[in-house]
C-alpha cells in the first residue's frame, strides 16, 4: 500500500468518524438527557461498534471526546428414530407483556389454593434435545422431533466436550446416579466460536455458515461424528427427569441438581413471586441480550412448582404452565454498497439493497428487500447511505429507513428506469397504471431461467438435481430455451457439461423421466402463470379435472371457481390464449408429458363442509401437502380465519393473533396431531 493510498484511507475514515460521533452524540442526547430516544438500541450499538472499528483500524484518527474513549430439522436415512419417555413438547409463544400478565393470572387462577411462583430462563436458540442415563452413564441423545420421538444423535452427542459420559455422583446427587434419568437441554454453538469458526472458513476460501443454530442442528445431524467432534458444541440442560417420577419437586432445584451433576446451565435462571418482577426480568434481558454468549429470541416461563406444572397438563403440543416470551425485531445499520434489481418467475424487477455482511437475529445477512420503486422513493435509499435494517418477524430483512445525518455527500437518488436499462439492457420493462412494479415484456436469457428455475422447484415439478445452478449451466450451453426443453436433455448431451459426469447426468434424466407424469396441479403451478400460486392451481384443477378442459376455459368459465376473482380469471385465460404460451403446451404434449388428472373434492368424506386453515411449522408435510389432504377428505382449506371457518390447525411456533382471532370468532383450534388422528386417521 502506497503511502498515498494510507492516506486518503485515513481521511476517509476521519470523515466518517466525525459523522458517527455526532449521530451518536446526539443519540446519547436524546436517550439520556431528554429521555426521549428516536431509535432503537440496536441502531445506537450498530453505530457505535462501527466506530470502533474504525478507530481500531486507523488508531491515528481517535479523539479523546469520541464515545469509544468513555470508561465505561432434514431427517438423514441413517438415523434411527427413539420414543420419548414422555413428549418433549414445544412452547405457546406470546410477543407483549400484556400477555405474559394475564398468563401470570391465570395460572394463579388454576393453581389455586395452592401457592405458586414463577421460574424464568433465557431461550436459546439451538436444537432440543434429550439425553437418556442408565446407572450414571450416558446410554442415548435423541432430539425432539415431533414430540412423541426423535433421531437417535448419540455418537454426535458424545463428542460434545461438556456433555459428561458418566453422571458426578455427590450426596445429593445420588437417587439421579441409579436407575434411569433423563436430561434435557438445547445444543448450542456460542457466537464467539460461531465467529471463529467462519474466520478460519474464510481464510480457507471456503464459504461461511449462516447462523449458530443451523450449524448446532445441522451438525448433530451429520453421520460422521468427526464433523460434530470438529466444532464447537456445547450442551447447557434445563430440565431433570427420572423413570421413578421422582423428580425435582421445582425447576430451581432441578437446575440446583444438574449442575451437581456435572451440567452446564445458564446462569441467568431466576424465581419470581410476582408479575411485575417477570416484567423487570423482561425489561432486562431486553437491553442486555446482545451481551450473551449464545443467540436468544426469547425468555421461557414456567410454573416453578413441577406437582402443578404437571397437573395444569398440555394443549396440543403445548404445556398449558410455559410459555415463551418473544422479543420484537432486532435491528442493526449497514451502509448500501448497492441496489440491485432482481428478477422473478413472472419478469418482474425487485429492488435489493446489497452491504457488507451484519448479523441480525443471529443471521449473517448481506441484502435486504427495498420492495418496488415507490418504496425507493418514500425513503430516497441512495446508494452510500446508512441504513436501518431489521427483520419482519425474524425472517425476511428489509430497511426500516435512512439515517440522513450519515449521507455522504455526491449522493444522487436512485434512479429506477435507468437502473433497469443499466443492468438489464437487453430487456424491455413496463409498468402498468395503478401497479408498483416493473415487468418485463420481452424475452431474455435470465427470464429464461427464472421460469425454468420455477418449473422444476420443489413446489412444482420438484425435479431432483435441476436447481439453479445446473439451470445456468444448460441454458448458457444452449441445451434449454424453455422448460419443454428439459424433457428433450439426453445423458450424453448433459455429461459434457463441466459439473457433470456420467452419473450424474443420468440421475438427471431418471429424475426428468418420473417427472413427465406430474400432478396437473403442480403443473400449472410450475407454467409460471402470473397470480396462479400452488393454492389457486390447485384449486382450479379441482374443479376442472382434466387440464385439456382447462385450457379450453372461457374466461366466464374460470369465474365459477370459489375465490377466483375477476384479475386471476383474466390472467389465466389470457396466458392460455397467448400463441407463445399455446406452442410451449404443444410442445409438452410432443415430448411426453402428461399431466395427470386431479380428483374432484370429495363431498362424502369424513371433513365434508368443514373449513380449515392452517397455521405454524408442520411435522407431516408442508402447509400445501396438510392442506391437500384435508381437501381429500372433504374439507376446505382457508387461507384466512374469517367467521365461515370450523377449525385452526396449529403447528409449532405459533403466535398468539391467530389463537386470538380464532377465540374471537369462536373457531375451534385443533392440534396437527389431533388433525391427524381423529379427522385424517
Amino acid at each position: 500500500m502506497t503511502r498515498q493510498h494510507r492516506s486518503d484511507l485515513v481521511s476517509r475514515a476521519q470523515q466518517r468518524a466525525r459523522q458517527l460521533r455526532r449521530t451518536l452524540a446526539q443519540y446519547s442526547y436524546e436517550y439520556h438527557t431528554l429521555d426521549a430516544p428516536t431509535v432503537d438500541d440496536a441502531v445506537y450499538d450498530g453505530l457505535f461498534a462501527e466506530l470502533k472499528q474504525l478507530e481500531a483500524d486507523f488508531p491515528e484518527i481517535i479523539v479523546s471526546s469520541s464515545p469509544t474513549q468513555r470508561v465505561g430439522n432434514e431427517l438423514k436415512g441413517g438415523f434411527r428414530k427413539r420414543q420419548h419417555s414422555s413428549r418433549m413438547l414445544s412452547l405457546n409463544d406470546v410477543f407483549n407483556v400484556q400477555e405474559v400478565v394475564a398468563w401470570v393470572q391465570k395460572m394463579r387462577e388454576l393453581a389455586a389454593p395452592q401457592p405458586v411462583d414463577f421460574f424464568t430462563d433465557i431461550k436459546m436458540d439451538g436444537l432440543a434435545c434429550s439425553l437418556v442415563y442408565e446407572d450414571g452413564e450416558l446410554a442415548y441423545a435423541v432430539t425432539r422431533g415431533d414430540s412423541y420421538q426423535g433421531e437417535d444423535v448419540t455418537h454426535n452427542v458424545r463428542t460434545i466436550r461438556n456433555v459428561p459420559l458418566t453422571l458426578h455422583e455427590l450426596e445429593d446427587t445420588k437417587p439421579f446416579c441409579k436407575g434411569r434419568t433423563e436430561v434435557r437441554g438445547e445444543i448450542i454453538i456460542d457466537t464467539a466460536d460461531f465467529a471463529t469458526l467462519n474466520q478460519q472458513r474464510q481464510q480457507q476460501g471456503e464459504p461461511p455458515f449462516a447462523n449458530p443454530r443451523n450449524l448446532a442442528a445441522g451438525t448433530v445431524r451429520q453421520l460422521n461424528p468427526k464433523v460434530a467432534a470438529a466444532r464447537p458444541l456445547k450442551f447447557r440442560a434445563y430440565d431433570l427427569l427420572r423413570s421413578d417420577a421422582s423428580n425435582p419437586e421445582t425447576f430451581a432445584q432441578a437446575y440446583y441438581l444438574l449442575r451437581l451433576l456435572g451440567f452446564s446451565c445458564n446462569q441467568q435462571a431466576a424465581v419470581h413471586q410476582t408479575a411485575d418482577e417477570i416484567l423487570g426480568y423482561i425489561e432486562h434481558w431486553s437491553d442486555e441480550r446482545s451481551r450473551l454468549p449464545f443467540n436468544t429470541d426469547g425468555l421461557v416461563i414456567k410454573v416453578n412448582q413441577r406437582q402443578v406444572y404437571e397437573r395444569l397438563g398440555v394443549v396440543g403440543k403445548q404445556p398449558r404452565a410455559a410459555i415463551a416470551y418473544k422479543y420484537q425485531a432486532e435491528q442493526t445499520t449497514a451502509v448500501v454498497r448497492d441496489i440491485i434489481l432482481s428478477l422473478g418467475r413472472t419478469g418482474a424487477a425487485t429492488p435489493v439493497a446489497v452491504f457488507d455482511a451484519v448479523q441480525l437475529a443471529g443471521t449473517t445477512v448481506q441484502n435486504a428487500s427495498l420492495h418496488n420503486a415507490d418504496e425507493i422513493a418514500r425513503k430516497d435509499v441512495r446508494i452510500g447511505d446508512t441504513v436501518v435494517v431489521y427483520k419482519a418477524g425474524d425472517i425476511i430483512p428489509q430497511v426500516k429507513e435512512v439515517i440522513l445525518s450519515l449521507r455522504p455527500e455526491g449522493t444522487a437518488p436512485f434512479n429506477y428506469e435507468a437502473e433497469l436499462a443499466r443492468q438489464h439492457p437487453d430487456i424491455t420493462f413496463q409498468r402498468l397504471p395503478g401497479e408498483a412494479v416493473y415487468r418485463a415484456i420481452t424475452p431474455s436469457s435470465t427470464l429464461v431461467q427464472r421460469a425454468i428455475e420455477h418449473f422444476a422447484s420443489k413446489a412444482a415439478l420438484d425435479i431432483e438435481g435441476m436447481g439453479p445452478r445446473a439451470v445456468a449451466a444448460l441454458v448458457e450451453a444452449g441445451l434449454l430455451q424453455d422448460a419443454a426443453d428439459i424433457f428433450t436433455l439426453r445423458a450424453d448431451d448433459v455429461a459434457k457439461l463441466e459439473r457433470y459426469g456420467e452419473q450424474s447426468a443420468r440421475k438427471l434424466i431418471q429424475a426428468i423421466d418420473v417427472a413427465r407424469q406430474p400432478r396437473a396441479e403442480r403443473f400449472l403451478f410450475g407454467l409460471g402463470i402470473r397470480h396462479v400460486g400452488s393454492i389457486t392451481a390447485r384449486d382450479i384443477m379441482r374443479h376442472f379435472g382434466d387440464f385439456a378442459a382447462l385450457r379450453q376455459a372461457s374466461e366466464e368459465e374460470l369465474l365459477e371457481i370459489p375465490g377466483i376473482g375477476e384479475v386471476v380469471a383474466r390472467s389465466i385465460y389470457g396466458w392460455f390464449a397467448d400463441p407463445n404460451s399455446q406452442r410451449l403446451l404443444d410442445k409438452f404434449e410432443a415430448f411426453g408429458v402428461r399431466p395427470q388428472q386431479t380428483q374432484q373434492e370429495s363431498s362424502q368424506g369424513l371433513l365434508a363442509g368443514k373449513k380449515f386453515v392452517i397455521t405454524g411449522t408442520l411435522q407431516h408435510g408442508s402447509r400445501d401437502e396438510v392442506a391437500e389432504l384435508i381437501s381429500k377428505a372433504g374439507g376446505e382449506f382457508q387461507k384466512t380465519i374469517t367467521k365461515t371457518t370450523d377449525f385452526l390447525v396449529v403447528g409449532e411456533r405459533v403466535g398468539a393473533s391467530k389463537r386470538a382471532k380464532a377465540e374471537a370468532y369462536g373457531v375451534q383450534v385443533i392440534t396437527e396431531e389431533e388433525l391427524f388422528t381423529k379427522w385424517l386417521k
